[in-house]
């Protein structure tokens, strides 16, 4: 969900929430003092206060090992990539962040730095203690060992010169299966979607394996252990890699080659629309709130109605709508980089003059007028989807304010009747949202807090009507 605080670049959870797994060890070197152990501090940023947890051991062959919880903001386990430890000084670097840890042990239980990233640093104090915060219970998550196979592969997207990895998980029964690919939304991802925790698509893959489906999910461009740099792609950069594994699920055995379908949630159900418009090796498509109204409109959209859940006054939420049409409105109309920029800053600093009452739900809104953001605010999804002849099951949760169900599945099944698609579904969710979790009346909204990652009967939907498609029966 988006987070509307200026401090959000700054800080480690949200910008490596979806990041993969994948650690590289550093040599141990002569040293005063010892590092291994839990540490624990607190980022005290205006407003709020994130605790920051490094835990670092040390492998039987001597070799540094870390990894980094935000506890706060529910992400866990996120991969330090190189930990240097040198006459008491300590450089923990995290590339997801293109950030590092840099401090010195004082004392057996006290480490004093900083954390810097983007230019920024911020005072960091550790503290060694026996025991860090648990991850938040994530009931859902499948532990091994499976029932059913499953393959580390890599396929190569020639065009671009990007290699990308992902894991295949193949029923044990004989015979050739149905296969889904799995798109993430936006953002850099790993294979599993993981957000706060969450890992929707391990937990989409297991059901529907169990079920008898193939099920290929695939780490982003630049995420993990996929080449390439996700923030100089596109939407048509990023169909270019499902192309790529189209064409690598056509080349197994174990895969019928006429059952090869695509599963896209959020940005990659537009992935999967431009995919499914443009080749005939694809046989149906799932739409998990996918858009079916132009971005630029949805954004707008989606503020209003997420500072209203937040709650904000009728009055509030109009003068935000208004504000950010304004806002989204120059990167689209100023194609000079430095004007668009300078353009933001300018309508950003008035804020304050314009409505002070009003000023405290645009906190931190921010957007670069590059290339990407003028894309993505002018994709316009229904000349894709009317090009979409395959069967076509598209869903979203009643509670989705990042893509509203009313205004996105109306324009999802008008796209497909002008198109002359006649096999498609259109399915509301009752009390889901984004992520299609339960959100129980006059509950948790947030996707942290919610301990389910995502509802069973969104699973039973997808599972039965993939079977339905590909065996005639469910």
């Amino acid at each position: 969900m988006k987070k509307n605080y200026r401090f959000v670049s700054l800080i480690l959870v949200f910008i490596v929430m979806f990041t993969a797994t994948g650690v590289s060890f550093a040599e141990p070197v002569q040293t005063d003092g010892n590092i291994v152990g839990n540490w624990i501090g607190t980022l005290k940023i205006p407003s709020v206060e994130l605790r920051v947890v490094f835990r670092i051991t040390k492998t039987e062959d001597g070799l540094f090992k870390a990894f980094t919880d935000s506890p706060d903001q529910q992400a866990y386990d996120i991969p330090v990539d190189e930990v240097v430890f040198e006459n008491s000084n300590v450089r923990l670097e995290i590339k997801s962040i293109g950030g590092a840890y840099e401090g010195k042990l004082v004392d057996d239980t006290t480490i004093e730095g900083f954390l810097k990233q983007g230019g920024e640093s911020m005072p960091l104090t550790l503290k060694k203690v026996d025991k860090v915060p648990s991850p938040p219970n994530r009931p859902q998550t499948p532990q091994k060992p499976y029932p059913y196979n499953e393959e580390e592969v890599t396929y190569e997207n020639k065009s671009a010169g990007v290699t990308l990895a992902g894991t295949l998980t193949l029923p044990r029964s004989e015979g050739t299966f149905p296969v889904v690919l799995l798109i993430t939304g936006s953002g850099p991802q790993d294979r599993d979607e993981t957000v706060l925790s969450h890992k929707p698509f391990l937990v989409l893959a297991d059901y529907l394996t169990r079920q008898g489906i193939a099920v290929f999910r695939v780490d982003d461009r630049g995420v993990g252990r996929s080449t390439g740099d996700f923030s100089q792609a596109n939407a048509e950069d990023f169909a270019g890699d499902v192309f790529a594994g189209v064409e690598y699920l056509k080349s197994r055995k174990e895969i019928d080659p006429k059952y090869i379908g695509l599963i896209g949630h959020s940005q990659g159900a537009e992935i999967a629309s431009m995919v499914a418009a443009q080749s005939q090796d694809v046989a149906f498509i799932v739409l998990m709130a996918g858009l079916g109204i132009d971005s630029y409109d949805n954004l707008v959209l989606q503020d209003f109605l997420s500072v209203k859940q937040a709650g904000a006054s009728d009055e509030e939420a109009e003068w935000v709508r208004n504000w950010v049409k304004r806002f989204y409105a120059i990167p689209l109309e100023e194609k000079d980089d430095a004007v668009a920029k300078q353009k933001l800053l300018d309508l950003y600093a008035g804020i304050k003059e314009e409505d002070k009452h009003s000023a405290k739900w645009m906190g931190g809104i921010t957007l670069n007028p590059d290339y990407a953001i003028r894309y993505k605010l002018s994709f316009d999804p229904p000349p894709f989807l009317k090009k979409v002849q395959c069967p076509v099951l598209a869903i979203n949760g009643e509670r989705d304010v990042q893509v509203p169900p009313k205004e996105n599945l109306q324009g999802i099944e008008e796209a497909l009747k002008a198109g002359g698609n006649q096999h498609y579904t259109i399915k509301e969710l009752p009390n889901l949202n984004h992520l299609f979790q339960t959100v129980q009346p006059g509950g948790e909204t947030d996707y942290g807090k919610i301990e389910e990652t995502m509802s069973p009967i969104a699973l039973k939907i997808i599972s039965d009507w993939v079977l339905e498609q590909t065996t005639g029966k469910n």
